[in-house]
């Protein structure tokens, strides 16, 4: 049965996945937003459905002061003796840590930090011992992949920091993972920087700390050379197995908005492409190392389209995202409303707004809402890419007037595109949507054109994707009715 690229649309960076018997979990980098790290089940590797999130209490990661595209960096997940394991870092306090839990749909621990730098962390079980695996310095004062033996109960280094690997010479050299398969201890790592030269390399050993040697393959993934083609910067991704002994690759790539357009706003997507062993042992991946848009695979269910949401069937504590240290007393939220309650904290600063964003998905499709507002400040719908780059359509209230806005912010840019005088306090907000722009309206009244591209990573730089949020600032409460998300 053929599947389609990406498994998992819209802003879902980094993706790890392990096995836990008949079932397979998966989970993604999340940044400054909260709750963090995402968590996903699957029985086919194809169909994906989150069933939770790692990281939901601030005792677990400190977001409060994280720059956009700060925080909570690429996770590992990892399962050994009933136990999940996932294992991030905090880039902007450059820490490693991880948690673990026993019920993959439950609460997942504390956190226990492990002393060692670099980003991209990740764990291996293997006869009794637990290597920790991270690109970045080592005790020694090299750098390239770095690696310890580790205490999983405490966190506590049972060996020093040591550079095992220095990859193939390309930039950037992160995301590392150690397997053991059939004799070899199999090393992967992405180079090139998560953009257009973005690739995947691999590596192998008889012995966990090497030497290891380059696979003649590598890079074993990139779409670097593909151009006019809008699958790009293909890597970061970890090894798994299917129930058939098949062997794939999760990784990150992006959709450019056209053939030739060197634009993504969408964010990093969750691909897959099969893996192939050669008779030496070494592999390539997807069609000569190369991702495209379709795949077959043994056993794979039809792929389920994204759904319609309304706040009904919205899973308010799965999906919705907050913004660094948000705060619950500003949100009552049930299935026929969203009430929204401002305070001094916008939007356009790298704050804990009131706000709450769902990820976009898919190029093209609509969006709409009524919006009732009591008090004065302003509320809204915005198209966020971050502090600096959104696209706001909100009622504002000031004295006994209220209007209808439309903000385009991009960089340091803030522009009224249009200002439409409202006869009562609540407007039906609504936008369409391409690859190319988006079109506002308010009670039916274009307001103006967004064009995609200035909210893209090439403009707007970082690591995330579009959001469309709820916001409200001010000393006013917002309400949200007859939301449609149409993707």
């Amino acid at each position: 049965m053929k599947y389609n690229n990406p498994i998992i649309k819209g802003f879902y960076p980094d993706p790890s996945v392990c096995r836990a018997g008949e079932r397979f979990y998966l989970v993604c980098s999340t940044f400054q937003y909260m709750p963090g790290v995402p968590v996903f089940e699957s029985e086919d590797l194809i169909n994906w459905n989150q069933i939770g999130n790692a990281l939901t209490r601030p005792s677990q990661v400190d977001l409060a002061s994280v720059p956009s595209s700060g925080g909570v960096f690429a996770p590992t997940i990892r399962y050994h003796k009933g136990r999940f394991y996932m294992v991030t870092t905090n880039d902007t306090l450059h820490k490693n840590f991880y948690v673990y839990t026993d019920d993959i749909t439950g609460e997942w621990s504390e956190p226990i930090f492990v002393d060692q730098g670099g980003i991209d962390p990740s764990l291996l079980f293997d006869n009794g011992k637990v290597y920790f695996t991270s690109n970045g310095g080592d005790d020694f004062g090299d750098h390239g992949v770095t690696q310890c033996e580790i205490d999983i109960e405490t966190g506590r280094k049972l060996t020093p920091s040591k550079t095992i690997w220095h990859g193939t010479g390309g930039r950037y050299l992160e995301s590392p993972h150690l397997y053991k398969i059939g004799s070899y201890y199999y090393l992967t790592a992405a180079e090139g920087g998560t953009e257009y030269g973005h690739m995947i390399v691999c590596a192998r050993s008889k012995n966990p700390m090497g030497p290891f040697e380059n696979c003649p393959n590598n890079p074993v993934l990139t779409n670097r050379n593909k151009g006019g083609f809008e699958i790009q910067g293909a890597g970061h991704g970890d090894l798994i197995q299917s129930a058939s002994g098949e062997w794939f690759i999760i990784h990150l790539a992006f959709r450019q908005i056209g053939q030739y357009e060197m634009y993504h706003h969408l964010g990093r997507e969750v691909y897959m492409v099969p893996v192939h062993f050669d008779d030496d042992g070494w592999f390539t991946c997807g069609n000569d190392g190369t991702t495209e848009f379709e795949y077959d695979i043994d056993a794979a269910s039809p792929q389920a389209p994204i759904h319609d949401y309304t706040l009904s069937n919205i899973d308010r504590k799965l999906m919705l995202l907050y913004l660094r240290d948000y705060k619950p007393d500003n949100y009552i939220l049930d299935d026929s409303c969203y009430t929204l309650k401002g305070d001094e904290t916008t939007i356009d600063m790298p704050g804990s707004p009131t706000f709450i964003g769902i990820r976009q998905q898919a190029m093209n499709g609509s969006l709409s809402c009524k919006i009732s507002v009591l008090g004065k400040g302003e509320a809204g719908i915005t198209i966020y890419m971050d502090e600096n780059h959104h696209y706001d359509l909100l009622i504002r209230k000031e004295h006994d007037a209220c209007f209808a806005v439309l903000m385009l912010n991009i960089g340091n840019i803030k522009h009224k595109e249009k200002i439409v005088p409202l006869k009562n306090d609540s407007a039906m907000m609504s936008v369409q949507f391409t690859s190319h722009e988006y079109n506002f309206y308010v009670n039916d009244e274009f307001m103006g054109t967004g064009l995609t591209r200035y909210l893209s990573s090439e403009v707007a730089g970082g690591f995330t994707g579009v959001l469309f949020g709820m916001y409200a600032q001010g000393d006013i409460t917002a309400n949200y009715t007859d939301y449609l998300l149409k993707q």
